[in-house]
């Protein structure tokens, strides 16, 4: 693991956009094109809003996105696709992004993406951390055994409860109850990982991915120290409950 704790989101935001753009950038040096797996949520506003403005070859990149919600139409503002449409891909205005429906027949939509996704492997997954300790929509206990790609999920009340605390929806109820997600195994497959998670709602999230005893699918993101390429950007207020043993110099 490579962590770097920032004093502000907008500054781990920038850093972690920087450490994006190398990694896509020497990818594509060396392979001709690269392949990205992006998160969504409240907790990547400030990356996205830095990753945007970087020089990056969008056109040889491939981008697919994490996870969508079972029956939600694009034109609700919690819609995934309609947050990467918005934020992110209309503005490196990319023609290779491979989105979620969450609309349609969910056996169709599986089979599509993962058999796109299984061409070739991803060379950068973006994968946040939720306030349950989740990687994707893999609640606890999260599947640690599938080796499917993507898969239907149902989320649990903690989950739900966060969708809402972030204002993507009124009440707990209108929280749709399932989800097309990533599944752990693909998100392991990813050549190099980085996780963005700012703000004092994730410090516990934190505390219990890195200081569990043990890696545990109770604490999904626990799995995320056993993989050799994972870069880990988090704000003063998400390192907050941190011991020392783990808090390298902050960035300014």
């Amino acid at each position: 693991m490579k962590l770097s704790i920032s004093q502000t989101s907008q500054q781990m935001g920038a850093l972690a956009a920087r450490q994006v753009q190398q990694l896509i950038c020497q990818t594509v040096k060396q392979q001709g094109e690269a392949r990205i797996l992006v998160s969504t949520g409240q907790s990547q506003f400030e990356f996205f809003e830095s990753l945007v403005t970087l020089d990056i070859p969008w056109e040889k990149v491939d981008i697919y996105h994490l996870d969508e919600y079972v029956g939600l139409p694009i034109s609700h503002k919690a819609s995934f696709r309609k947050y990467l449409k918005e934020r992110f891909v209309d503005l490196i205005g990319s023609k290779r992004m491979h989105y979620i429906s969450g609309e349609g027949d969910t056996v169709q939509v599986i089979r599509e993406i993962t058999a796109s996704i299984l061409e070739k492997p991803v060379d950068i997954g973006i994968i946040g951390i939720g306030e349950n300790g989740h990687i994707a929509f893999n609640d606890p206990p999260a599947d640690f055994d599938t080796t499917a790609s993507f898969h239907v999920v149902k989320l649990d009340a903690k989950c739900r409860a966060q969708q809402v605390g972030e204002g993507w929806f009124a009440s707990v109820e209108e929280v749709p109850q399932y989800a097309i997600s990533a599944t752990v195994h693909q998100i392991m497959a990813c050549r190099n990982i980085v996780s963005v998670v700012p703000h004092a709602v994730k410090a516990q999230a934190i505390y219990d991915t890195l200081t569990a005893p043990e890696i545990t699918n109770q604490i999904p993101a626990t799995i995320l120290r056993q993989h050799s390429n994972w870069f880990l950007y988090l704000d003063a207020d998400s390192a907050a409950m941190l011991p020392p043993s783990f808090c390298p110099e902050k960035e300014n």
